[in-house]
């Protein structure tokens, strides 16, 4: 009788236990939790938490104010922001226009910083007072407030900034519902309820511990098991066995980014190959492909095959450009004007994921086919963004999780000095198109833009391979109240609840 109680009461503790704490699967582990300095999407549903922003989106892909209670235009290059009172930092410092001149000019001039090119027009950023920024552009920019949505809106605490230099990542300070309390490497991320939120009617979940599991099965696996609440994404193939769980929710949305390979043309020694000097060997490589058979074979038919980085959702969506067809005479013929000794080796760096393994193997079976000897270099996804910024690969299967306006697709990407590309792809006219899409207001002629730009990067110059737009499929306990999917593929904590 007294096993059978103690037995209960452990049961009891345990099950009080997993109700102050909210488990999410994810399928990497984030980079480093520094607004300024990351890269990952995986980190992003992280900083969700962790950092609010001056703006956010909503699910009909919105702008709407977060940290910010409003903005206005003075005129086409002066944007006046107006901030929300009585916000404070989790070191308990006031969230303030101050904060905001900071943050934006640390996005703007820190090395290294990813931020960059996403707000480069901006000329100055001026404290009016202290709930009142002006930010000052040096043109017009159809795209700069969909840039404040993500992590270049994102304020952090200066005072913790200043003390802790380029190691601000490990323990970020921010003004979101949740502060940062712990991390594992290649394990989890821990984060408490920050009871002084502005918001903080929004969260009553005391902890989330985010868990890194890179396998989809493992990860569903922990999901039905109870071991999880919730996981960010699963692979298609594991749908069905959701939707047949009375205990599981699932929510499926269309992404806002693509999945690419990138192509070293000029980032070091890596790029001295036939692949990274030639056009026609890219073309060759490209046209062995077949996006389609992929698709099928790997995410079950699920993803929109693409030529270009904006889905078909987004209404500046080239509906022209459309992947070539799988042409192997003509792949074989371009090696063979190419000069080159088939059958040609050429490696691929793969995010260690069983989904994409398969998808690069897939690939490697159809490139044989044209002459090519595709070798797969798999590699923890972090170190992967590393090597890729330093130039140590030759082509580089890598997804982008999209930005609700287009030029968050293409810009840091394609243009010269655009900081996540990692090719060191560069063009004159496609820079000055790219520079004339951002100020372009008319939707039809920024498409046409757009247009131009994919003829002579894509087409012309082979610059990148874009494969496909994913779904965003988040799976979750039923226990799991309140969540609102987003295009975007992030898990908001405000209004979750955790029965």
């Amino acid at each position: 009788m007294f096993r059978r109680i103690a037995a209960l009461a452990l049961l009891l503790t345990a099950s009080a236990a997993s109700a102050q704490n909210l488990r999410i699967g994810l399928r990497e582990d984030p980079d480093i939790m520094d607004p300024t300095l990351a890269r990952t999407f995986v980190g992003r549903i992280v900083f969700a938490a962790v950092c609010d922003k001056l703006f956010d989106i909503n699910a009909r892909l919105e702008i709407i104010p977060q940290l910010a209670t409003g903005h206005a235009w003075d005129d086409p290059k002066t944007l006046r922001i107006t901030l929300r009172p009585g916000v404070k930092f989790h070191d308990g410092e006031a969230m303030d226009a101050e904060a905001v001149r900071y943050s934006l000019n640390r996005h703007l001039t820190m090395q290294g910083s990813f931020r960059r090119s996403e707000i480069n027009s901006i000329e100055s950023v001026e404290v009016i007072d202290p709930l009142t920024v002006l930010i000052r552009l040096r043109e017009p920019s159809a795209a700069f407030l969909s840039q404040l949505t993500d992590r270049a809106g994102m304020i952090i605490s200066p005072r913790a900034a200043e003390a802790a230099g380029r190691n601000f990542g490990l323990r970020p300070i921010c003004a979101g519902p949740y502060r940062f309390t712990e991390r594992v490497a290649q394990d989890r991320i821990v984060v408490d309820r920050f009871a002084e939120y502005w918001n903080a009617a929004s969260t009553t979940i005391p902890r989330i511990t985010y868990q890194v599991i890179s396998d989809s099965t493992v990860r569903l696996a922990n999901l039905q098991s109870g071991a999880l609440e919730m996981v960010q994404s699963i692979d298609p193939d594991d749908v069905a066995a959701v939707r047949r769980n009375s205990r599981l929710r699932i929510s499926i949305t269309d992404e806002m980014g693509y999945q690419s390979i990138t192509l070293n043309i000029g980032n070091g020694p890596r790029a001295q190959t036939p692949m990274g000097q030639d056009p026609r060997v890219r073309a060759a490589f490209e046209l062995a492909l077949d996006r389609q058979v992929i698709n099928q074979v790997v995410y079950e038919g699920m993803y929109t095959p693409t030529a270009q980085p904006v889905p078909p959702t987004n209404p500046l969506h080239v509906p022209g450009f459309q992947p070539e067809p799988r042409n192997l005479e003509r792949a074989r013929t371009l090696l063979r004007e190419a000069g080159v000794r088939t059958p040609l080796a050429v490696e691929m760096t793969v995010p260690n994921s069983p989904d994409l393994r398969q998808a690069a193997e897939v690939m490697q079976a159809m490139l044989r086919e044209a002459g090519f000897d595709l070798r797969i270099n798999t590699m923890e996804f972090a170190s992967s963004l590393q090597a890729a910024t330093r130039g140590e690969f030759e082509t580089y299967l890598l997804g982008w999780s999209g930005r609700v306006d287009p030029d968050g697709n293409n810009w840091a990407f394609i243009h010269s000095r655009g900081a996540q590309n990692d090719g060191r792809y560069a063009n004159p006219e496609v820079d000055r198109l790219l520079d004339a899409a951002r100020l372009e207001q008319d939707p039809a002629r920024r498409r046409e833009l757009y247009a131009q730009i994919y003829a002579i990067a894509l087409r012309q110059d082979r610059s990148r391979i874009y494969l496909w737009h994913r779904k965003n499929i988040v799976a979750h306990s039923a226990r799991v109240t309140g969540f609102t999917a987003v295009s975007d593929g992030l898990i908001r904590v405000q209004g979750l609840r955790l029965q």
